[in-house]
Parts: C-alpha cells; structure tokens; sequence
C-alpha cells in the first residue's frame, strides 16, 4: 500500500459513531489527503490513537506510513504502541537515580525491573521491559519523568498494580525508582492466581 492507503485505511479504523465534536473524523483525514498533507494526516491520526483505544491494525498501517514519509520518530512511535497492544503498558513516574549518563527515552532501553517476583530459590527475580519516556528524549540522573513500559513476558506483570513501586536496574543497586500509575495487560492473558497476590 502507499502512503495514503495506508492512512487512509487507519483513518477508516477510527470510531466515528462514538466521536466527538473535537474528535479528529474519516472525513478529516480525507480532506487532508485530498489537500496533499500526509505528515499531518499522519500527527493527527496519532493524536486520535491517544485519545482512545485503537486496534493493533491501526497502529501497524500508521507506523507503515511513517515509514515510508521517513519519518522515524513516528514511525518508532507506531511501532511502540503495536507493542503496547501485543504486550500491555505501564505507565509510572520514573526517577532517575545514580547513574553515569541519561536514560534514552524512546525505546531503545530495555532494562530490567524489580515488580516483587521472587526466584525458584526465593530470590528477588527481575524482568525486562522496554521504556519510553514521555515528552522527553532522555532522562538526566535525578530528574523525573512519566514513563511507559512494555512488558517482555506480560505473564510476570500480572500482579502490578497503580501506586506500587518497582524500581529498575542496571545491576546492583537500583538506578531509578517508580510508582506505577497505569495497567494495561493483553486481555488474552490468563486469569491471575489469587494466592499471588
């Protein structure tokens, strides 16, 4: 498909019998399209995504399409909340500790994290998930910012809920601590255990 197939077919993937007056419609899109402005087609279309849940095809024709405008921090973008769709996103606010440089922001980092699961032996047992900060391309030693995490193995995240906190490492000690302030696990998960939490 090209460019504006693709956002053409992400825009049909937008609710428009449940949007708004300030809700961006199929009819929005197109009009952008007619006028040649993908790139904003595109922004907007990505706003939309933020403002409600949309399908892991919406995301995917999106990131497509920035690819093919070269636009790779939206194209990273797209592909970020496919994963959050695939995987489940936490969202917390992220300290960053002692730490010799800034944490890249946009989800190249991929860090582990203490959530409270224990080893076969009883040990603190850390898992990994992906980072990307918000309205920040990295984070300075001591400073804050919100944070949006994908799970590698969901499984393992199950027991995470907001207000509990969880603290990331690069070995030991902790180099940044964080309060979780959103859950969102794949619905395809199984059903949580009741004597693990």
């Amino acid at each position: 498909m090209d460019v504006v197939e693709l956002l053409e077919a992400a825009a049909l993937l937008t609710p428009e019998e449940t949007a708004t007056d300030n809700d961006l419609t199929v009819r929005d899109v197109w009009d952008l399209l007619a006028h040649d402005e993908w790139e904003t087609a595109l922004t907007m279309l990505e706003g939309a995504g933020n403002a409600r849940p949309l399908p892991l095809a919406f995301w995917e024709r999106l990131a497509d399409a920035a690819r093919q405008l070269h636009l790779d921090h939206s194209t990273a973008w797209c592909h970020w909340r496919a994963s959050e769709i695939r995987n489940g996103m936490i969202r917390a606010d992220l300290t960053l500790g002692a730490r010799g440089a800034p944490v890249p922001g946009h989800g190249i980092l991929r860090p582990v994290w203490d959530i409270g699961n224990l080893s076969p032996t009883g040990e603190p047992a850390v898992n990994v998930a992906a980072l990307w900060l918000e309205n920040t391309r990295s984070l300075a030693p001591g400073d804050r910012a919100t944070a949006r995490l994908v799970p590698l193995t969901p499984t393992q995240w199950q027991h995470v809920r907001p207000g509990r906190r969880i603290t990331m490492h690069e070995g030991r000690p902790a180099i940044a601590t964080a309060v979780v302030t959103e859950v969102h696990l794949p619905t395809s998960l199984p059903p949580l255990d009741p004597k693990s939490t």
